[in-house]
């Protein structure tokens, strides 16, 4: 048996080693913690994620096309065409709007201005002139595209001439799934396949909503005028 201890001294009883008496219990309460800890790093990834598609790619893609801009008026001021095709400026999006016109549809052309469809028109010929743009994120150079009305005007200007169209219709009367082509015609009409076009017009494309969609927004416009610049080494002010 064990000693007693010494007259006047505090007993301590020799501890007992801890039993777990619901070991599922707490296996349970581990797995939960896991699970939840999982659903906490998955929320951080997906706010991230949104933080940088709305905030982060607008920031990288106004400097961009800030870039793209002064190279323009470079070469502008040297009498010579830039990567970029000219500059589009909507008096609906603001006073100050300006922004270059790139050859293409790829994200990577949509991220670094307005694109054009280079299977289209070039500006102001005969033709249908095709442009689209990001309503939010990179840029987001048609976020103001709703509110687009019919009559507005458009002025797309390159180094040699400027071009006015003015709209047939608003930001929201024609809305089209992302698979339709016929905005891409020579003439912009579902009814219109194959025919050929005998004047010049824009058509101005972006997502009808704000997020991942399959819908498209489309807008067309008329050629109604064009200016011979007499200064070709230059952007004139916005």
């Amino acid at each position: 048996s064990s000693p007693r201890p010494p007259p006047g001294s505090t007993y301590f009883p020799d501890p007992q080693p801890f039993r777990d008496e619901f070991p599922g219990r707490s296996k349970g309460r581990r797995a939960v913690t896991a699970f939840g800890m999982t659903l906490i790093l998955i929320g951080l990834a997906l706010l991230g994620y949104m933080a940088w598609e709305y905030y982060g790619t607008n920031i990288v893609s106004k400097h961009k096309q800030s870039e793209i801009k002064q190279q323009l008026f470079n070469d502008w001021g040297k009498g010579l065409d830039s990567d970029a095709i000219g500059l589009l400026r909507v008096q609906r999006f603001g006073n100050k709007y300006e922004a270059p016109i790139v050859k293409g549809f790829t994200p990577d052309a949509l991220a670094r201005g307005v694109g054009w469809d280079t299977k289209s028109a070039k500006p102001g010929q005969i033709g249908n002139f095709v442009i689209a743009g990001h309503r939010v994120t990179h840029g987001e150079l048609f976020s103001k595209f709703p509110s687009l009305q019919r009559g507005d005007l458009v002025v797309v200007e390159t180094r040699k001439d400027i071009y006015t169209y003015k709209l047939r219709n608003s930001g929201t009367s024609i809305t089209v799934d992302f698979t339709a082509s016929w905005p891409l015609q020579p003439v912009p009409d579902p009814r219109a396949k194959g025919q050929r076009q005998t004047h010049a017009v824009l058509t101005m494309l972006t997502c009808s909503e704000l997020f991942h969609t399959r819908h498209r927004s489309v807008v067309i416009g008329d050629l109604v005028a064009t200016e011979v610049k007499t200064n070709k080494t230059g952007a004139t002010s916005g």
